[in-house]
């Protein structure tokens, strides 16, 4: 299809070259002698070339007017020397581009294929923002159970608030989907929406990841740079795995939710901050407040609004919509073609207890479509990696001879040998937050 041009000029010989070379370019031309005339043919355009100075309504005007009508109109604006300064402040309010008379015709051909390229992309970007909105609305979330519904129905009931959510639940039950159709919902839609996962932080980057650092604050900071908070101003933050924030940053956390500001490291200069915060944990909080590795103020602060995320086996109706789902998305990305899912595969997948929750259940079906030879996928082609079966006589209580204070300290220590040394990573592997593993090394004498 031909990109039509509307060119506003009123020179008519000028106009006239210029249209003929646009023809013979490959583009449809329209041509006006005047603002008034241009604005009646501009409904149709793809780019509007005008000049600056025309008689009555100048070229200024028209593209304000344009502007009004459609903010994404593309408008190029020619113009003579005398009127460099005009040209400047057409570009301010919104011009495409400009051309410095006299041009030459091949440089007019590149100017409006560039204006037309980056109206393409703004199209696109449009587009592409659109579709990632509606992947965050309700109605894209499998959810049918009554559990589901009341979450959802608590989530049109806050995202209008600037109420700050606390969402808790075991790994992938859908924490993240939950987080982010509350921005999708709230007024900051269409603002940044900043996830912050504080397990994968580093204990000593943590400060200047979520506040920023000025030149100089710490060896190798060559530069300034804002932090999260910075990042996500006007938005939502989510604050993932909240429970591994250690405690000097959690004061932190408490003055930025109650009184809204914070500073960069290295900087005394307080700075204001405009955010929704979403925090999100796998953890029981209400342990961490009895063993003192999280603040009771801060908790208080986060679950204004609290939302318990069900883990699959107990919601066991959607897993049938959610096998479904995963083989309509995934089926052609992954193998190419379409697959069934037989009334035996679903029996099957409703039978598994899934401890990893609505992630595993995507796992097994994508790992099972992988494999799938044909177009119908049954219950033998359900591949699901079950947990390794106890060795024979293996009772599962305490090692002969030990107590339960160095069993544990034994897990431990093997816990940390595995994980190299990370403390986090060890923490993780015994479902444990940071902080509480912090608390027991420490309670241990092993904290060094």
């Amino acid at each position: 299809m031909k990109r039509r041009i509307l060119v506003v000029e009123d020179e008519a010989k000028l106009r006239r070259v210029i249209e003929l070379h646009l023809e013979a370019a490959g583009f449809d031309v329209d041509q006006a002698a005047s603002a008034e005339e241009g604005l009646r043919l501009t409904e149709n355009a793809d780019v509007v070339l005008t000049d600056l100075r025309l008689p009555g309504m100048d070229g200024l005007e028209l593209l304000s007017r344009l502007k009004a009508q459609n903010g994404d109109a593309t408008v190029i604006v020619m113009t003579a020397f005398g009127t460099v300064e005009n040209a400047v402040e057409a570009m301010k309010a919104g011009a495409a581009d400009f051309l410095l008379k006299p041009f030459s015709l091949d440089h007019l051909t590149t100017v409006v294929g560039k204006a037309l390229e980056i109206r393409a992309l703004r199209s696109e970007n449009r587009e592409l923002r659109a579709e990632l909105g509606r992947k965050y609305t309700i109605e894209n979330i499998v959810g049918h159970s009554a559990p589901m519904q009341e979450i959802f129905a608590t989530v049109m009931r806050v995202a209008p608030t600037r109420a700050t959510v606390l969402l808790a639940g075991e790994s992938g039950t859908g924490k993240d989907l939950i987080a982010r159709a509350i921005h999708h919902y709230s007024p900051r839609r269409g603002k940044p929406f900043v996830k912050i996962n504080c397990t994968a932080i580093p204990e000593n980057l943590m400060e200047s990841e979520l506040f920023g650092y000025e030149r100089g604050a710490f060896t190798g900071a060559t530069q300034s740079k804002p932090g999260k908070f910075e990042q996500a101003n006007t938005g939502t933050v989510m604050l993932d795995e909240i429970g591994d924030v250690p405690a000097q940053i959690q004061v932190k956390l408490l003055r930025v939710l109650q009184e809204r500001e914070f500073e960069r490291l290295g900087s005394n200069r307080t700075l204001q901050t405009d955010v929704r915060v979403v925090a999100a944990t796998n953890q029981d909080l209400r342990a961490a407040l009895e063993q003192g590795t999280f603040r009771e103020d801060l908790y208080y602060r986060l679950n204004v609004v609290p939302i318990n995320m069900p883990p699959l086996r107990a919601r066991r109706e959607d897993i049938p919509h959610l096998a479904e789902h995963f083989v309509r998305k995934l089926a052609m990305d992954t193998i190419g073609r379409e697959v069934e899912l037989t009334s035996g595969a679903v029996e099957k997948l409703m039978a598994y207890h899934w401890p990893g929750n609505v992630r595993e259940l995507q796992n097994v079906i994508e790992r099972s479509l992988v494999l799938c030879a044909g177009d119908r996928l049954d219950e033998t082609g359900i591949r699901i990696e079950a947990a390794p079966a106890r060795p024979a006589g293996e009772t599962g209580f305490l090692p002969e001879g030990k107590t339960l204070d160095e069993h544990e300290r034994d897990i431990i220590r093997e816990a940390l040998r595995r994980a190299g040394g990370n403390k986090s990573q060890a923490a993780r592997l015994l479902g444990l937050t940071r902080n509480a593993l912090r608390y027991r090394l420490t309670q241990m004498g092993l904290d060094s």
